[in-house]
């Protein structure tokens, strides 16, 4: 059912959309390249934060795109097959950043608060094994009970959201929905409320730590960490006013609203807040346009 039946409504929604979602792309497109081109950025922090990067980039995608045709379409549909792929990729990955988020603030307390232990616990072998493992229990805890426990769908549906979120699909329903709903509160424990109390416990101790920091190097502490808890602040808060705020009925127009927050401007906001708050991102990425603009010019000259 989309925002509006609108087409002049839709039609400012596509441009809105469309602007989000190149600013998204090019953001986190940018953070990426930047990452992997320089050496001095080639520590677990920046590995996580290009991965976190490419997930923003894959959960905008799976929507958006979708999104952005439907605004146009004067009947916007979609199948069941296709539907349920949306879902299972959104749950995917939506799951894997709320753990990427959690060891995140594990990097930094580690980096913080153990700096002696820290080379020899986050080495790069243990940052690709952790990855690895983190979409394999992103799978098997969120998307997997989800596969199994399938929800009978009554025919004709409407689905009043703007894409195939779980809690617009379960209305769908044709029979009680009891175990449905104990799976949802079982994914969103897992992923959202273990995650985020593992978040506050480790920049609890990051903050004591912190402030027995000389001055010099507060700063930059501090400077590092507020990305990671503006980025957690987006994510979680908005997240859990969805699947653990006071909801009467399944996919009303409130739900609808708040999950454009963390499916599509999260996404965008994420390369924003780490750039700007971030000083070697900066220097990295003046530098490399500083390159691309003399390496343009010395080619011009030939």
């Amino acid at each position: 059912m989309g925002f509006s039946r609108d087409i002049k409504t839709n039609i400012v929604l596509f441009l809105v959309f469309l602007l989000v979602y190149v600013i998204t792309f090019v953001g986190n497109g940018i953070i990426i390249c930047v990452i992997i081109y320089s050496p001095q950025l080639h520590v677990p922090m920046y590995f996580f934060l290009c991965i976190l990067s490419f997930l923003d980039l894959s959960y905008s995608s799976t929507v958006l795109p979708k999104l952005l045709s439907d605004l146009l379409s004067t009947a916007p549909t979609i199948s069941i097959g296709a539907c349920a792929m949306q879902l299972c990729f959104i749950i995917l990955l939506g799951g894997t950043e709320c753990l990427l988020l959690a060891l995140m603030a594990y990097d930094r307390y580690l980096a913080i608060c153990r700096p002696l232990h820290y080379p020899v616990l986050m080495r790069w072998r243990t940052c690709y094994w952790l990855t690895a493992i983190m979409g394999l229990i992103a799978f098997i805890l969120f998307v997997l009970p989800s596969i199994l426990v399938p929800v009978p769908i009554c025919y004709p549906n409407r689905v009043n959201h703007f894409m195939c979120e779980v809690l617009a699909v379960l209305k769908l329903a044709c029979e009680k929905i009891y175990t449905s709903e104990l799976v949802i509160f079982y994914t969103s424990f897992m992923s959202l409320l273990l995650p985020f109390l593992f978040i506050l416990i480790s920049y609890t101790c990051i903050l004591a730590s912190v402030l027995k920091i000389r001055t010099t190097g507060r700063s930059k502490a501090f400077s590092t960490c507020t990305s990671h808890i503006s980025v957690v602040v987006l994510f979680f808060g908005t997240g859990m006013t969805m699947y653990f705020g006071p909801s009467s009925q399944y996919s009303s127009n409130h739900e609808k609203y708040i999950s454009v927050f963390y499916v599509i401007l999260t996404p965008m906001l994420n390369p924003i807040i780490y750039s700007l708050n971030n000083k070697d991102v900066k220097g990295t990425f003046r530098k490399v346009v500083v390159k691309i603009a003399a390496l343009k010019s010395a080619s011009t000259m030939e």
